[in-house]
């Protein structure tokens, strides 16, 4: 495997033959002496999140989120758990989660990322219904772009872009988190968001037809699912598609059903999220094209005034 130490080309850590060669590469060790472990903060695919507190030799004591792996997990759990260390520290940007570093010499073993104060944002928008205004809320959807629009440059589809993976700090800054990629490898997860197609798992009402139907995953299959997220955010955490079942969703998708504005949505936000879902993927704009739109309302406010209206589809 070959590749330039300072390129903007991202490595799939599944192409080492010893994958601990990828996690040595890419992400930091740390001595679990300099981690506090503080209170757990929530549950993830291999184990707890906790809350905790970091402090490197000569740098100030930070606040992180600190992923742990369960006892009793087999090589392959390991394995599939560091990766999302190995991904993530390859990325340096404002909108992408940070990794501080991993615990692989003790137990348990750890994945070390900054702290992000608000949590996921599908649920930080539900509990502040309605409290945020237009253009604070494209401020987020901007945020959330600009990371998508650095991963796409870096050849990284993320394939499970929703709210639920993005994560909001004290400053309603929104960053890109879940690399791991691990539900999709995972066939027995009780999940009911992530449904069975062609031997992975699939987050149906946030994935591309071609990607749910294909398993054609794509930069273009990132954009559909990023107007979901702009459907979730403008509707302050709303389930998209409400109680409908996946096959209701891909179904109705199938034949043109495109998800209604949210209420009070101005009308150029749910164009671009239209743009998102066009049926051929190459006519579905580029992240790079969605900062600049996204840009433009930001500079003329003006441009959010008119509402879109809800006609029956």
């Amino acid at each position: 495997l070959f590749f330039w130490k300072n390129s903007k080309i991202y490595i799939d850590p599944f192409t080492y033959e010893d994958p601990n060669e990828a996690v040595r590469e890419f992400a930091k060790e740390i001595d679990v002496s300099f981690v506090k472990i503080e209170e757990v903060i929530g549950a993830g695919e291999f184990g707890e999140v906790y809350k905790g507190r970091l402090k490197l030799p000569s740098k100030r004591e930070i606040y992180v989120a600190i992923k742990t792996l369960k006892a009793g997990y087999s090589e392959k759990q390991r394995r599939d758990f560091l990766s999302e260390a190995s991904i993530m520290g390859q990325f340096d940007h404002p909108n992408i989660i940070r990794l501080e570093g991993v615990v692989t010499k003790s137990r348990p073993v750890m994945i070390i990322t900054e702290f992000m104060e608000n949590g996921a944002l599908d649920s930080f928008l539900r509990q502040n219904d309605g409290q945020f205004t237009v253009i604070q809320l494209v401020g987020m959807l901007r945020g959330i772009a600009a990371g998508m629009k650095y991963l796409a440059e870096m050849n990284y589809v993320h394939r499970d872009l929703a709210a639920r993976n993005i994560l909001v700090n004290s400053n309603l800054v929104c960053k890109v988190s879940d690399f791991g990629l691990s539900r999709y490898l995972q066939d027995d997860t009780s999940d009911p968001t992530y449904t069975s197609s062609l031997g992975g798992k699939i987050p149906v009402r946030w994935t591309a037809p071609e990607a749910i139907a294909y398993r054609k995953f794509t930069s273009a299959s990132d954009v559909w699912s990023y107007g979901i997220v702009m459907w979730e955010v403008m509707s302050f955490g709303e389930r998209p598609y409400w109680d409908m079942s996946n096959q209701d969703v891909i179904n109705a998708i199938e034949q043109d059903y495109r998800l209604p504005p949210p209420m009070d949505c101005p009308a150029a936000l749910h164009q671009l999220m239209l743009d998102c879902w066009q049926k051929d993927r190459n006519t579905r704009p580029r992240f790079t094209e969605i900062v600049n739109t996204l840009d433009k309302m930001i500079r003329n406010p003006a441009s959010l005034k008119t509402v879109a209206t809800i006609t029956a589809v």
